[in-house]
């Protein structure tokens, strides 16, 4: 049984099923651009607003650590979330993630700076943040599952790669809203205050999210499951006792793009201006134009999966992605401006090809009962070891070296992680089918 097949339900009214992929497109979107918001902000501001009593290393590296919290807490929201997905609804968990990520988001743009409450200003940021991860947790899984368990079981690759493309979609907003206001506020006013508004403006996406989401019925899917009698009472402790295998081969899956695309998207920015001496403005410009690349062709590259297999193009990702963090560092670092910039123009298309089909193959290895559960258990846990603390270990690296090619090796291992763990799933879907 092929994995597009697991992921079987019936299809349902085709203006229900664009609805359904519309609303978890367009909630994700938001989401990842809080999610991600913090990213760029930790590189180029926050070292000085929360951490200014640090040398300039030191606090690079303090403010990647509080981006790394986010993906701590990002299993804890996969928890509750999972179990609320399962035993509820697909729609309900989605509505109360939205929320927790806008509080988060908002929130962190009304903190204080150091110089004004002390000690108590990074302890706040990392609060927000934890409830940012903690509502991120929850939302791809349910996004993805909105989308995939409303239509056939032959488009899953596409209706899922919607929803997936919020990411970057998430990322080019992000970074363009940092790029517009810091052009209009001038430098020292953005880092004096602007940069909150692209955290403030959030409020005003999460209320149109909400009025999308809330209007969703429930998945044909879960539905039928709920029907039958057949709900799990702990869906997420059924989950990690009957399929620990699969979390564990989701987890490893989504590592291989993981680690490499929270360099391009967050360290990249540190990088950039040390290693290449690119100006913050050519980064922006550059990152959010590369990000809408990747949006606009992973539907593309979903659409494929359903053709030639989605283990196999994401395959095909993963060696192209082999290849570009073996030449994304040394060419930024050229002193060629237009190498530099090609590179990182082209740095997430490799990223379009693995993360476009990881959701059908992800939610394709997790019956329909703890499908929101393993999941999302899955694509978290591997924030842990993955994106949460790539931009943390790169800085690290760097800084203790000033190499590229510790960096380059660190990727290269992830990718492999990932190309791995992808054959295994193959070869046990061919042994489910045999």
């Amino acid at each position: 049984m092929s994995v597009t097949q697991t992921v079987s339900s019936p299809s349902g009214p085709r203006t229900s099923v664009r609805r359904a992929v519309a609303a978890s497109t367009a909630g994700s979107t938001i989401e990842w651009y809080d999610f991600l918001l913090y990213g760029v902000v930790a590189a180029i501001v926050l070292p000085t607003v929360y951490f200014p009593e640090s040398s300039a290393f030191a606090g690079i590296l303090l403010s990647f650590s509080t981006f790394f919290v986010g993906f701590v807490a990002r299993p804890l929201g996969a928890v509750v979330f999972g179990h609320l997905g399962d035993r509820v609804g697909r729609k309900k968990a989605l509505v109360v993630t939205l929320m927790l990520m806008g509080v988060g988001t908002v929130g962190i743009g009304l903190i204080p700076g150091y110089d004004t409450i002390g000690v108590l200003a990074p302890l706040l940021l990392v609060l927000m943040r934890v409830l940012q991860g903690f509502g991120v947790g929850g939302e791809w899984s349910g996004a993805v599952l909105v989308a995939g368990e409303s239509g056939r079981s032959t488009r899953q690759a596409l209706l899922t790669s919607f929803p997936q493309a919020s990411a970057m979609l998430g990322t080019s907003l992000a970074t363009a809203s940092v790029l517009v206001v810091g052009a209009v506020a001038g430098p020292e006013a953005f880092i004096d205050w602007a940069w909150r508004i692209p955290f403030l403006a959030s409020a005003v996406l999460v209320v149109l999210g909400l009025w999308m989401r809330t209007g969703l019925t429930e998945t044909t899917t879960f539905s039928e499951v709920r029907s039958r009698g057949k709900l799990e009472r702990a869906p997420v402790v059924t989950a990690v006792r009957s399929h620990w295998r699969e979390i564990l081969l989701g987890m490893f899956l989504k590592v291989g793009e993981m680690a490499p695309v929270f360099i391009f998207v967050s360290f990249i920015y540190t990088y950039g201006k040390q290693a290449g001496g690119l100006s913050q403005n050519t980064l922006l410009i550059s990152v959010a134009v590369a990000a809408l690349i990747s949006a606009v062709l992973t539907p593309v590259m979903g659409h494929l999966g359903d053709r030639l297999g989605p283990i196999r193009v994401y395959l095909i990702g993963a060696a192209a992605m082999a290849v570009e963090v073996l030449v994304y560092f040394p060419a930024i670092s050229s002193g060629n401006q237009g190498v530099a910039v090609g590179v990182i123009l082209v740095s997430l298309i490799p990223y379009a090809l693995m993360f476009a089909n990881e959701a059908t193959i992800l939610t394709g290895l997790f019956p329909p009962q703890v499908r929101y559960s393993g999941s999302s258990l899955a694509f978290n846990l591997a924030g842990i070891i993955g994106g949460g603390p790539a931009p943390l270990i790169a800085s690290a690296l760097y800084g203790a070296t000033g190499s590229w090619a510790l960096l380059s090796a660190y990727l290269l291992l992830a990718v492999l992680v990932g190309a791995a763990a992808a054959l295994l799933i193959r070869r046990r879907n061919q042994l489910k089918e045999a």
